[in-house]
């Protein structure tokens, strides 16, 4: 048993944070390249595209995270296709983050006036051409605070990859609270770092929210 926490649990709840970060920032990479891809093929011209992509965002956000983790962990391992924690977890939050972000940049797409649309292709543009140079710019001015958002949801959702084995900063609190059985100062600390880590990126994304407001 130790009583309350020295610079070595200090240190370790450190690693938890990095962990966390690292894990987030490869999910948010990952889900701003699938997402793209999905919200692209759910606003594309042909009907089958767009219903695979609106099968894949179904099903993603219609299904709880936790579950998505353990059938990416769990469930390839029945198939003969075990994976580590790290790559089964960097997997299944980069799946829900493309869902997720492909849904709220579809909105964003859907958002400007068909009018842009019916003036682009009088001047001649097809529709690569018309996405690329006039819907696209439009569209990510709309969805930088929803993304933001998601951003802060990622963060605090990587609490989750814990269930299957991956130390990030909530599994070394739980681990810190068995050795030192003091769950309050445990869980108090772990509280304050996820606050100092989001309260920012949410601080910005309602300041960035608020330019476009007024823009």
């Amino acid at each position: 048993m130790i009583n309350g926490l020295g610079p070595a649990q200090y240190v370790l709840i450190l690693q938890g944070l990095k962990w966390t970060l690292l894990l987030s920032a490869i999910a948010f990479g990952g889900g701003v390249v699938g997402g793209g891809m999905v919200a692209l093929c759910r606003a594309s011209e042909f009907r089958w595209l767009r219903i695979a992509a609106t099968c894949f965002i179904e099903v993603f956000r219609g299904t709880p995270l936790l579950m998505q983790l353990f059938m990416t962990y769990y469930g390839l391992a029945l198939l003969n296709f075990p994976l580590d924690p790290w790559i089964a977890v960097a997997i299944g939050f980069t799946l829900n983050a493309s869902a997720f972000l492909g849904e709220i940049w579809r909105g964003s797409i859907q958002a400007i006036p068909r009018t842009q649309a019916e003036a682009a292709r009088a001047l001649g543009l097809h529709y690569w051409p018309m996405m690329v140079t006039v819907v696209l710019p439009q569209a990510v001015r709309l969805s930088i605070p929803p993304t933001v958002g998601f951003l802060v949801q990622l963060i605090k959702g990587t609490s989750l990859a814990a269930i299957i084995g991956f130390t990030e900063l909530a599994r070394t609190g739980q681990l810190l609270s068995n050795i030192t059985y003091q769950p309050l100062l445990v869980y108090s600390v772990i509280g304050a770092v996820y606050f100092v880590v989001c309260w920012p990126v949410s601080w910005l994304g309602k300041r960035m929210e608020g330019r476009l407001a007024a823009g």
